[in-house]
């Protein structure tokens, strides 16, 4: 086996390859170290010289290394070990190095940042929060600036001229939101020059997995508000407190579905006052009792969300932050509001959204760094093209990993783990303890308190003292529970004596669904060598070990005897619990690779879209375009009231020339005399010839300049207010769309069925909007762009801004369905607007 890992471990031939290249750039260690600061600053002209000229960042990647390493030295005092220097080309090659934790990842990235920043097309360097955005662009920043490059920090509070000034700098650091949105706000902008990005070439991303993996299945969406009732929420809440479980509803722990028993049924008819729950016009309340159920039964305060200031926030349950701004979506959100008793906010209309996944896959070319990509490999490799590279550690790791301890009941766990962790205080060892939820962090807190240990607790309620509490984490005696939140990005330094104690101990009180968080927490301790230990107490009671099947396990755990102060270390246990996290793993990668491909189909509309609406904002001259439109609309009318004469049918020009009056040419314009007898082509030759020389009257009228703006102001309204319905529209096809598996078909390819068919509808309607408005619309008042709605970003991690105003309701005049449409189509209301 071992002559056969020889040849087919990839990973080790990389690192054979790569450490052959790192050696180049320590050959010209000397030559460098002879420069001086000015001579070593000039080498960046040099470079961008050498490159205009036709040499590729391939071949300037030794020399631009070697800079960046003596650059580091003089200005950062730190110098870049081969290891390091192995990671820097892995990033350029559009990798991810998987470097262990305190092994210098952001020094590692200075290098392939530089070389590719030298093209000139901008690189973006990418973290999970604002905190380490601004830390990197500070302390790294000295190092660029001293080389000669510009350096710039985007971030949430920025107005559009700072973050265009932060993206045209050679480099510019931001959180992963902040890019996202940017990128969308982009595609809404009214005049080109108020664009802040330049075209996506280049990122790292630090904690790649973190922002490509776990934050994979939430879509960043800028939203507007939807008017809805919210009394439904409160009946339903109020209805679904009344219910008993397995009397009234049944719930299924491994798939988190709660669904009404038949008693449950009869109880909501009585309690509604009507015949049929499952009833058409029941629909709604069916849907409300469904999510308030999911709200009582299913979502539990402290571990899935907190309320902070009369308002319920998502916690992160992969890193237990906050997601101020973030709601769950299908009414969820108001059903938890409901549930918690406070205000409930109105549900909201998606106006813009995108997938980090489909905003990555943009850039030109993509890297990232990481301490745990390895699990996800598969993962990484077919969604973004990206190779993970396992780069070993600048000195062997001394960390001692112990074997999982297993109790028969929680109650026993927390009492070994308090008792293991006042052993350990009382020696003066520091302790990082890791829990899954804010629930468990409080009750390990009690537990300590009671035990008169002194510690601090570091979760999503208490974020703000975090890099503190991360600085004190290592010193003598310091206990800091944590959960999975855990510093990421931020290195334990250990105390003074604190190695001769055997290092820090990290204590996980349960294993995470994903192998890679348990490891995220084993690599806090045992940086750069030191010593540490972890180890993780696990109790049959846990979710993991609930959800897969422990009851076995605990049958045979009674037979033999045992009870909650023996616990058993099973390699057997261990192995059951690590499969059972990558059966986890595979559907959680089943449920991105899904979103992605239903996302796709919105890609592929959202790329032609925002390419009209560039080309829109870009030219000078509309008007061919909008002919375009206008003729695609003639011809559509004239087949749609013209049938051929061979099959009988009775040509409706009546209806013809009525809609083409009303929507393109004055009254009395186009006459009967002007069509009779005419073949269809020729009727859409002669409409067009009047409906362009009607073109030219109003062009003179308003003057060249005038009419320019006025095409661009009718384009951007119609592509804009289409657009935005449609993608609300997609959002409610996409919610509904699994229910068709019940009918034997596929509800993926149902979705680009029915998806592509919508956006040909759309396409349909902003060519009929805009040839209307650009022949009709009266012109003092429409020279001013206007953005169709104001949006909200809805942030997965920070809060984009305050709530959008009621606008007021206007009550139609209603119509009757056989009446002619008031829009002058000259077809029956029902079989237009009102269809």
């Amino acid at each position: 086996m071992g002559i056969l890992a020889k040849f087919f471990d990839e990973n080790k031939r990389q690192i054979k390859r790569l450490q052959k290249e790192a050696q180049k750039i320590e050959a010209l260690a000397d030559q460098m170290e002879a420069l001086s600061d000015d001579d070593l600053r000039a080498k960046t002209e040099e470079f961008k010289k050498r490159y205009e000229n036709g040499e590729s960042l391939d071949d300037l990647l030794s020399e631009a290394f070697a800079v960046v390493r003596e650059g580091a030295r003089r200005v950062l005092g730190l110098y870049p070990y081969r290891v390091q220097l192995m990671g820097g080309i892995a990033l350029h090659e559009g990798n991810i190095s998987e470097m262990k934790t305190g092994e210098g990842k952001t020094l590692t990235a200075t290098m392939p940042v530089y070389l590719n920043a030298i093209s000139g097309k901008g690189v973006h360097v990418i973290t999970v929060n604002e905190y380490l955005a601004s830390r990197d662009a500070e302390e790294m920043g000295e190092l660029y600036k001293f080389l000669g490059l510009t350096v710039g920090l985007n971030s949430n509070s920025l107005s559009k001229e700072e973050k265009k000034e932060a993206y045209n700098a050679d480099i510019t650091y931001g959180t992963n939101n902040e890019f996202g949105f940017d990128y969308l706000r982009d595609n809404m902008v009214l005049y080109k020059e108020h664009k802040v990005q330049r075209p996506l070439h280049y990122a790292v991303i630090d904690e790649v997995d973190s922002i490509l993996i776990d934050e994979a299945r939430t879509p960043l969406i800028i939203s507007g508000q939807a008017q809805k009732s919210t009394q439904l929420y409160i009946h339903a809440n109020s209805f679904v407190r009344l219910l008993k479980v397995d009397q009234d509803y049944t719930y299924d722990e491994k798939t988190k579905s709660v669904l009404l028993t038949e008693e449950g049924m009869n109880k909501a008819e009585k309690y509604f006052k009507i015949e049929n729950l499952f009833d058409l016009k029941h629909v709604a309340l069916n849907h409300h009792i469904g999510q308030s159920l999911k709200a009582h039964v299913s979502m539990h305060r402290d571990v899935d969300y907190v309320v902070q200031d009369e308002e319920v926030v998502i916690v992160d349950q992969f890193t237990g932050r906050l997601m101020k701004g973030r709601r769950y979506s299908d009414g969820l959100h108001q059903a938890i509001e409901a549930k918690e008793g406070v205000p409930i906010q109105n549900e909201s209309m998606t106006m813009a959204t995108i997938t980090f996944q489909n905003y990555f896959r943009m850039y030109e070319k993509l890297s990232g760094m990481t301490g745990t990509a390895k699990t996800e490999e598969e993962e990484f490799r077919n969604i973004y093209n990206m190779r993970v590279i396992s780069i070993p550690t600048n000195r062997p790791i001394a960390r001692d990993d112990r074997a999982d301890l297993i109790y028969a009941s929680m109650e026993g766990k927390f009492r070994a783990v308090v008792e293991d962790i006042y052993q350990r205080h009382k020696a003066n060892q520091p302790v990082l303890v890791g829990t899954v939820a804010i629930e468990t962090s409080e009750l390990i807190s009690s537990m300590l308190t009671k035990r008169g240990v002194p510690h601090n607790v570091l979760n999503a309620k208490n974020h703000g003292r975090e890099a503190e509490i991360i600085t004190e984490a290592g010193q003598p005696g310091a206990v800091t529970i944590a959960t999975n939140m855990a510093g990421r990005g931020t290195d334990i330094k250990l105390g003074e004596g604190v190695k001769e104690l055997g290092g820090l101990a990290v204590i996980g009180t349960e294993r995470h669904e994903s192998r890679r968080i348990d490891n995220q927490l084993r690599g806090r301790s045992g940086r750069q060598g030191d010593p540490g230990v972890t180890q993780f107490y696990l109790s049959l009671e846990d979710e993991l070990m609930r959800r897969f099947g422990s009851d076995n396990m605990k049958a045979m755990m009674t037979k033999l005897g045992m009870d909650d102060t023996q616990p058993i270390q099973s390699k057997m246990v261990s192995k059951a619990v690590e499969s059972a996290q990558r059966r986890v793993e595979g559907n959680n990668f089943d449920a991105r690779k899904r979103l992605l491909q239903y996302d796709d189909v919105l890609r592929q509309q959202r790329e032609i879209i925002y390419k009209q609406r560039d080309e829109v904002l870009e030219s000078e001259n509309l008007r061919d375009i909008l002919e375009g439109m206008i003729m695609t609309v003639i011809r559509e009318v004239v087949q749609l009231h013209s049938g051929p004469a061979e099959e009988g049918e009775a040509r409706n020009l009546q209806g013809l020339i009525d809609y083409v009056n009303t929507n393109l040419l004055s009254e009395g314009e186009l006459t009967e005399a002007d069509l009779e007898g005419k073949e269809a082509d020729e009727m859409v030759d002669i409409i067009f010839a009047k409906v362009k020389a009607r073109y030219d009257e109003r062009e003179e009228q308003m003057g060249d300049e005038q009419m320019r703006e006025f095409e661009k102001v009718i384009l951007l309204r119609a592509v804009d207010s289409k657009w935005i319905n449609h993608i609300d529209a997609m959002d409610q096809l996409r919610q509904g769309i699994h229910l068709r598996a019940y009918g034997q078909t596929d509800p993926l390819r149902e979705y680009q069925r029915e998806g592509f068919a919508m956006f040909e509808d759309m396409v349909a309607g902003i060519n009929e909007e805009a040839a209307k408005y650009v022949m009709k619309a009266a012109i003092q008042n429409n020279l001013e762009r206007q953005e169709v709605a104001k949006g909200q970003a809805v942030n997965p991690k920070e809060d984009e801004g305050g709530k959008a105003k009621k606008k007021p309701v206007r009550k139609a005049p209603e119509v009757g369905r056989n009446a002619p449409c008031p829009c002058g189509s000259g077809k029956k209301y029902k079989n237009c607007c009102g269809a």
